[in-house]
C-alpha cells in the first residue's frame, strides 16, 4: 500500500483520480486543498483531509512527509510559485515522490 498526496483535491480531475484510486487500490490518500470544508471523505478509513495551500512551502512539507506520490492538480494565476513551492517543500522532505 502506498501514501498518496493529492494537491487541489477539490480539482474535477482530482476529484475523478481519487474515485479511481479508491476503487482500484488499497492506497490511502491524503486530500490537500484550501478550503478543507469544501469536500468530505469517500473512505474515512483510507483518505485524510487536510487544509492548506500550494504556495505555502510550510504546509506542503507538512503534508508530504510520509508519501509515496504526489499528484499536484495545480491551477490558477500563481501556477508557477505553486509548482516551485511543492518542489521546494519536496526536496527539503527528501521525497521521492
Amino acid at each position: 500500500m502506498s501514501n498518496i498526496l493529492i494537491l487541489g483535491a477539490n480539482g474535477q480531475i482530482a476529484r475523478l483520480a481519487e474515485k479511481q484510486l479508491l476503487a482500484e487500490t488499497p492506497h490511502h490518500l491524503t486530500l490537500f486543498l484550501r478550503n478543507a470544508s469544501r469536500i468530505s471523505a469517500s473512505d474515512a478509513n483510507r483518505e485524510t483531509i487536510v487544509d492548506g495551500s500550494a504556495d505555502d512551502v510550510d504546509q506542503l512539507k507538512k503534508a508530504a512527509l510520509g508519501q509515496d506520490i504526489v499528484y499536484a492538480n495545480l491551477a490558477g494565476n500563481n501556477i508557477e510559485d505553486q509548482a516551485k513551492a511543492v518542489v521546494t517543500a519536496l526536496d527539503a522532505t527528501g521525497s521521492n515522490a
